[in-house]
């Protein structure tokens, strides 16, 4: 077999966020004093007084985000942010910021978000780029109000998972060692049975899981652990879960990697003669890629890198000049391309390509959330000295040393339909990463009857994508234009595909 690690090379090459890995070190599990509170602070807390379901814990209300340096003065937004305790034992916590529902929030759903890497912060894509209501400015010196934020249609929750990513921590370094996702899934079902002791008047809320990328894997298998600890009451909090939605999501490995050699070629972007290459010698069912794949594989991502971006094909790559080193795809240099060709020895299977960013918008957060003042504001403990904590974007480390052992979550998805779930599926289609092909293929293994056959749904009286709607819950919907991050490429286009899965009202079917 070939050594993976010219695969290896060009896998973070393509990110190019050199993710860290935070070991909170030496970083205490107790917060900090909370010093008293100012009369601004007392005033701002009035301003969001609790709706028909009691008062919110004192415990919770500490966590409230207040004076958030740059956020807009209007709308008023109620926001917290902190930490839940997922292993005492470990000293391990997770990160969240959960923002409230700008209307009604005592009738509307729960969401929990995901982002995926594996690494990826959740806070940092999800909430400051994507889908939150106050995104980081195009300097990362101020946040800008998301009139298309998520928390229109529901009250938003978003954790930085698995711990090593952003903010989330372990005071015990083996946690960090080989992560995989039986682990992540149990660390997040703690975080929301946690959350929800904290947070106890959203336990009854209907209650929801949505991610992208590398979630394709968190979401499901986490919503099977809480379909399972429901049915025993006796030893389990029960938690009122509904329904799942994921975009672009890897899924199984076969049909995904297939599918990202198929669009590479339909699309144009490899030869005739490389896409006959890799069809003849890749088996994408087994675990480890012959030379020949491998080399095929290489070529097919080096192309990708060294042209356009895999998240977005047709969008411009990011061409900010920056030492950092979350610099441009157009950026990696030759010296760091020979330098990563070094790196070997991780286990990795089969090649991974992190996904779940922007090339530009990275830089952005990472300026933003690395400020001492934000870090503040959102209660992030920095320990027994008063700095500022390193954070970044994705976590390499932790990327490096996952252990890919799950090739297929589809059995989850046969399980959960047949168990009342509701589960979307949706992608955007200009993503090379994670293409709508291997997506549709994925949904049509499934072998489940169609209730509402393919057709197009409007958005501002143009095609908004395509939907088709299965027995049992099950839909594939495509957003047109979109890449990697549907809610960044077509924000108000996936509101409305919030809207349509939260409420059961069907997408446009005319202009």
């Amino acid at each position: 077999m070939a050594s993976l690690s010219s695969i290896n090379i060009l896998a973070f090459s393509l990110l190019s966020i050199h993710l860290l890995v935070f070991l909170s070190s030496p970083l205490v599990t107790t917060s900090v004093q909370t010093p008293p509170e100012t009369e601004q602070q007392q005033q701002q807390k009035k301003a969001f007084p609790p709706e028909g379901e009691g008062v919110l814990s004192q415990d919770s209300e500490s966590d409230r985000v207040i004076n958030l340096p740059g956020q807009p003065s209007t709308p008023s937004i109620s926001h917290f942010s902190g930490y839940i305790t997922v292993s005492e034992a470990h000293g391990r916590a997770l990160f969240y910021w959960f923002f409230e529902a700008q209307s009604r929030p005592s009738q509307r759903p729960l969401l929990l978000w995901f982002n995926g890497g594996p690494g990826c912060s959740s806070v940092g894509y999800g909430a400051a780029v994507e889908l939150g209501p106050l995104r980081v400015n195009a300097n990362g010196t101020g946040l800008l109000y998301n009139k298309h934020a998520w928390n229109r249609e529901a009250n938003l929750l978003f954790v930085e998972s698995p711990v090593g990513v952003g903010f989330s921590y372990t005071n015990t370094s083996s946690d960090l060692s080989m992560p995989d996702d039986a682990f992540v899934a149990e660390d997040a079902y703690s975080f929301v049975v946690n959350w929800l002791q904290k947070f106890p008047r959203f336990k009854t809320h209907d209650f929801f899981l949505a991610g992208e990328s590398y979630a394709g894997h968190y979401v499901p298998q986490l919503a099977e652990l809480i379909y399972d600890r429901n049915k025993d009451t006796a030893k389990y909090t029960p938690v009122n879960l509904k329904g799942f939605l994921v975009g672009n999501p890897e899924t199984n490995d076969y049909y995904d990697y297939k599918a990202v050699l198929e669009y590479a070629w339909s699309h144009a972007v490899i030869s005739d003669q490389l896409y006959d290459k890799c069809k003849q010698s890749c088996d994408f069912t087994v675990p480890d890629w012959s030379d020949e794949c491998n080399e095929g594989m290489s070529t097919l991502f080096a192309t990708y890198l060294q042209e356009i971006d895999i998240y977005n094909i047709y969008a411009p790559v990011c061409l900010l000049n920056s030492s950092s080193t979350s610099s441009s795809l157009s950026h990696t240099s030759e010296s760091h391309l020979e330098q990563l060709n070094k790196v070997n020895g991780h286990g990795w299977r089969r090649m991974r390509i992190p996904g779940g960013y922007d090339p530009c918008y990275t830089q952005y957060v990472e300026m933003y959330l690395n400020r001492q003042d934000v870090q503040s504001s959102l209660h992030v403990r920095t320990g027994v000295n008063p700095t500022t904590i390193s954070w970044k974007a994705c976590n390499k480390s932790l990327g490096d040393t996952y252990d890919y052992s799950v090739f297929s979550v589809l059995p989850i998805y046969t399980k959960l339909i047949k168990g009342g779930l509701k589960i979307w599926v949706y992608s955007g289609d200009a993503d090379g990463r994670v293409p709508v092909i291997g997506s549709r293929y994925c949904v049509e293994s499934l072998g489940l009857s169609i209730k509402s056959p393919w057709r197009s749904w409007y958005h501002n009286h143009q095609v908004g994508g395509r939907i088709v709607e299965y027995e049992g819950g099950l839909a594939l919907v495509t957003v047109r234009g979109a890449g990697h991050l549907v809610p960044l490429d077509k924000p108000s286009h996936a509101l409305a595909l919030l809207h349509s899965f939260l409420t059961g009202q069907d997408l446009p079917k005319q202009r």
